[in-house]
């Protein structure tokens, strides 16, 4: 099918975008901050299903190291045809908007949006001139957050509403090259970052915070992925998927 780029693929959602992709067909760079045993783990459950798989660190927030991953999933993979921008960090700690530091500002932003860009640019730079055998795409994952006011999160829902335009930033560069570029806005998602606060969501989902009454999985996540990279929504451009349960839904 292609070789497919997953960030922050150690586990949650990056994990299980990278199985998805891997049984589709497609061989895999699984990314993630530093390379451990869960990173391996990930990279032999891709290789059973018959896929080359490989495991590469990279700090997307340290630009310095983008051309080194990239370069490195092309030489053990082959020519690359599909990036998933998952990896990201949330807030270090809730708090009062009024309170936020620089420091807390920065280390969301550093990675969930300039380590995005950049490695969004490095990649399109790398295969805007590839013969495409597959369809190509860049699938970046935001939130819900992206419009959700958050108050005790504010550096979190800025670092992803401007991940949300650069994905349609490049969209709009790259439509011409033919390359699909897409975002998938997750709501609550059933993740390691979630479950310290499930049961008050899902008491507020009973209460009516979402139209589907339930949390999310990342597998549901990694089948709209799947459906992206492969390509089977013809015509469409940097449109944003909200695999949020009907949390943005609008109701009075």
């Amino acid at each position: 099918m292609g070789v497919a780029i997953v960030t922050g693929s150690q586990r949650g959602l990056g994990k299980a975008i990278a199985l998805a992709l891997a049984k589709e067909g497609y061989d895999i760079a699984a990314v993630d901050l530093e390379g451990n045993a869960a990173l391996e783990e990930v990279v032999s459950q891709c290789k059973a299903m018959k896929v080359k798989a490989v495991g590469l660190s990279c700090d997307i927030g340290d630009l310095t190291t983008h051309q080194q991953m990239l370069a490195a999933a092309e030489a053990a993979l082959g020519p690359l045809t599909t990036l998933v921008n998952n990896a990201g960090v949330s807030v270090k700690s809730r708090g009062d908007l009024l309170e936020v530091t620089p420091e807390a500002y920065d280390h969301c932003l550093n990675v969930n949006t300039r380590g995005t860009f950049f490695l969004t640019q490095a990649f399109a730079r790398g295969i805007r001139n590839t013969v495409a055998t597959s369809h190509r795409s860049i699938i970046t994952i935001t939130s819900s957050n992206t419009t959700a006011v958050s108050i005790s999160r504010a550096e979190y829902c800025i670092s992803k509403a401007g991940a949300s335009m650069i994905s349609k930033l490049f969209a709009a560069r790259l439509s011409d090259e033919d390359i699909g570029v897409y975002e998938i806005q997750p709501g609550v998602i059933d993740t390691d970052m979630v479950r310290p606060s499930r049961v008050k969501y899902e008491a507020l989902i009973e209460l009516g915070l979402t139209t589907i009454k339930r949390l999310g999985t990342p597998e549901e996540v990694a089948r709209i992925v799947v459906t992206l990279a492969n390509g089977l929504l013809p015509y469409t451009s940097g449109q944003a998927i909200q695999a949020d349960g009907g949390l943005s839904t609008v109701r009075f």
